[in-house]
C-alpha cells in the first residue's frame, strides 16, 4: 500500500512538473509574442512621428529657400547675411542657411567668413530636378550631430536630423535613406546604426533580420524612407515584467492542469480498481423503483437500478461507473451481477405473479457481446423463471449500431423478453427506425415529463410521441413523474400508460419493495372485495 502511494505521489509530481514546464514555456512564447507586438507598435509609432517631422522639416526647408530666392539684398552682403539670421531664427528644424556655388559655401547665417571651407564639397546625391544633397560634415555639422544639407540653385539649408527624434526616446534608433532619381541604389543620409545593409532600409514594411525588428516607411514617391528598429533582446528587456508575468501564469496554469490530470487519472484508475473489487466482492447494490398503472394505481412492475458506494464512502452514479466499466471492458460483469440479484430477490415473486415485470438496463456492449444472451437464458432456466418476467431496457444511443441492435432485439423477443427503448426522444430513433427495431415499449424521457404544464418546446413534442406510439401499437412508460399534474396528464390519455417516478416512490432495496408490493396487493384485494360485496 505504501509503495503504491509512493508511486502515485511520484507520478503526480512528475506530471505536475512536466505540465508546469510546458505551461512556463507556453507562457514565455505568449509573453514573447506580446512583447514583440508591443515593440512593433513602438517602432511603428516612432517611424510615423519621424516621417511627419521630416516632412514638416522639408516643407520648412523649401519655404525658407523660397524666401532666400526672394532676398532683396545683394548676394552675400552683410545685409543679406543679417537677413539669413532672421530667417534662421524663424525656423524650427533648420541649423543653418546660406549661399553655395560649385560646392563652396559663399556665406552662411552661422559661419564667419574665416570659418568658411575653401575646398568644394561633393554632393552625396544629385536629384533629377538638379537639387543636391550633402551629408553634412566639418563646418556643416551642428554640435557634432548628424545633419544633411539641401542645395537648390545657389541656396542651401542645413537640416538637423535630431529634430525628428521623438521626445523621451533615449534608445530610439533610426536610419533615413534617399533613393535618387538617377539610380535606384539607396543612399543613407544619416543614421544611428552602423549596419551596412542600406537595401534593407528602403523596403517598406516590417522585417525581422539578425535578431532585430525593422519598420520602414517611405514617402508616396518612394524617394525617401525612414527606418526605425529595435533588437529583439531590447524589446524583451523593455517588457520583461510582462514576460515574467506570462511565464508565471503559464507555469501556474500548468501546475493546476497537471494536478487535475493526475487526480483525474488516479481517481479514474482507482475507481476502476475499486469497481472491479466491488463486483468481485458483490458489493454493488440493486434497488428497485416501482412502475404503476396510471389507470388503476397498482404496482405492475419495477426497474432494477444498480448502486455503488466507493471505498471512500462516496456514492458514484451509474452514469459514471458504467462508463468506466465499458471503457475497461468489464461492463458485462455488472450485467451478470444485476441478473443474479434480481433472480435472487424476485424469483418467487415471478412465479407467484406471472403478470409482474421487472426491467433491467443493458448497454450497447452487452448487445454486441455473444455471451450475453446465453448467460441470461442459463440464469433464468436455473432459477425457474420465464423470460417474459424480465424486460430488457436499452437506450436510444445503444441502437446506433443498427444491425447489431436489430439482431439482438429480435433474439430477445424470440426468447420471450419484452424490449423497451429507454430515455426515448433524446437521441436516434426516427419513426421508420423505431418500426424496424420492433420493440415492445418506449419509456418517455423525464425531460418531456417535466415540460408538462410549461411552455417548453418539448411540451409540444410530447403529444406527437404518444400518437406515434399508439400508431405503432407500442406500450408507453412515462419516466420522471413527480407531480400529480404530470400523472393526471398521462392518465387522461386515450391509451393505457404506465408511470414511474418519485411521486410513486424512490428506488428501494428488495425487502422494502416486497413490503410495498404486499401492501399494494392487499389494497387491491380489499378494493375488489368491496366491489364484489356491493
Amino acid at each position: 500500500m505504501k509503495r503504491t502511494l509512493k508511486i502515485r505521489i511520484f507520478a503526480v509530481l512528475a506530471v505536475t512538473a512536466l505540465a508546469a514546464c510546458c505551461g512556463t514555456g507556453g507562457g514565455y512564447l505568449l509573453g514573447r509574442g506580446l512583447a514583440l507586438r508591443q515593440a512593433k507598435h513602438r517602432i511603428q509609432d516612432d517611424a510615423t512621428r519621424f516621417m511627419v517631422e521630416e516632412t514638416a522639416t522639408l516643407l520648412e526647408a523649401y519655404a525658407t529657400m523660397e524666401k532666400i530666392h526672394s532676398s532683396p539684398y545683394p548676394y552675400c552682403s552683410a545685409a543679406e547675411i543679417n537677413y539669413f539670421h532672421k530667417l534662421l531664427f524663424q525656423t524650427d528644424y533648420l541649423s543653418d542657411v546660406g549661399r553655395m556655388r560649385g560646392g563652396i559655401i559663399d556665406c552662411s547665417a552661422t559661419l564667419d567668413s574665416a570659418d568658411l571651407p575653401h575646398a568644394p564639397m561633393q554632393p552625396a546625391i544629385v536629384m533629377g530636378s538638379g537639387g543636391k544633397v550633402y551629408i553634412a560634415s566639418g563646418p556643416l555639422q551642428v554640435r557634432n550631430k548628424p545633419t544633411f544639407a539641401i542645395q537648390v540653385g545657389d541656396m542651401y539649408v542645413v537640416i538637423n536630423s535630431n529634430n525628428g527624434r521623438p521626445e523621451g526616446s533615449a534608445s530610439f534608433e533610426f536610419v533615413m535613406t534617399v533613393i535618387p532619381a538617377l539610380h535606384r541604389s539607396p543612399v543613407r543620409l544619416f543614421s544611428t546604426s552602423a549596419q551596412p545593409d542600406d537595401a534593407l532600409f528602403s523596403r517598406e514594411g516590417f522585417m525581422q533580420k539578425r535578431g532585430t525588428l525593422y519598420r520602414t516607411l517611405c514617402t508616396s514617391d518612394k524617394l525617401s524612407c525612414v527606418t526605425t528598429f529595435i533588437t529583439i533582446h531590447e524589446a524583451l528587456q523593455a517588457n520583461r515584467t510582462l514576460l515574467w508575468i506570462c511565464m508565471m501564469l503559464g507555469g501556474l496554469i500548468g501546475v493546476l492542469i497537471g494536478i487535475m490530470l493526475s487526480t483525474f487519472f488516479w481517481r479514474t484508475r482507482s475507481m476502476e480498481q475499486q469497481l472491479r473489487h466491488a463486483i468481485r466482492q458483490d458489493k454493488l447494490r440493486v434497488e428497485y423503483q416501482q412502475i404503476v398503472s396510471l389507470a388503476s394505481g397498482r404496482i405492475v412492475g419495477a426497474e432494477a437500478l444498480v448502486r455503488w458506494t466507493d471505498e471512500e464512502g462516496f456514492a458514484v452514479g451509474p452514469d459514471v461507473f458504467v462508463k468506466i466499466a465499458e471503457q475497461y471492458g468489464f461492463v458485462g460483469s455488472i450485467t451478470r451481477l444485476v441478473v443474479r440479484h434480481i433472480l435472487r430477490d424476485f424469483a418467487a415473486t415471478f412465479r407467484a405473479c406471472p403478470d409482474f415485470r421487472l426491467s433491467i438496463n443493458v448497454t450497447a456492449t452487452d448487445l454486441a457481446d455473444s455471451r450475453f444472451l446465453p448467460m441470461l437464458a442459463h440464469a433464468l432456466k436455473r432459477a425457474g423463471v420465464a423470460a417474459r418476467s424480465v424486460a430488457i431496457e436499452i437506450t436510444e444511443s445503444s441502437t446506433a449500431r443498427h444491425e447489431v441492435a436489430t439482431a439482438a432485439i429480435r433474439r430477445l423477443r424470440q426468447r420471450g423478453h419484452s424490449v423497451h427503448i429507454d430515455d426515448f426522444g433524446t437521441g436516434y430513433s426516427s419513426l421508420s427506425y423505431l418500426h424496424e427495431l420492433s420493440v415492445d415499449a418506449i419509456k418517455i424521457d423525464k425531460s418531456f415529463t417535466r415540460s408538462i404544464g410549461t411552455e417548453a418546446v418539448t411540451a409540444g413534442i410530447l403529444p406527437q410521441i404518444l400518437a406515434m406510439a399508439k400508431a405503432l401499437n407500442l406500450h408507453v412508460i412515462a419516466e420522471g413523474i413527480e407531480t400529480r399534474q404530470q400523472a393526471d396528464y398521462f392518465a387522461d390519455q386515450a391509451q393505457p400508460i404506465l408511470g414511474q417516478g418519485w411521486l410513486f416512490g424512490r428506488a428501494v432495496p428488495a425487502v422494502e419493495f416486497h413490503r410495498l408490493l404486499a401492501e399494494d396487493r392487499k389494497m387491491q384485494h380489499t378494493a375488489s372485495a368491496v366491489l364484489e360485496s356491493a
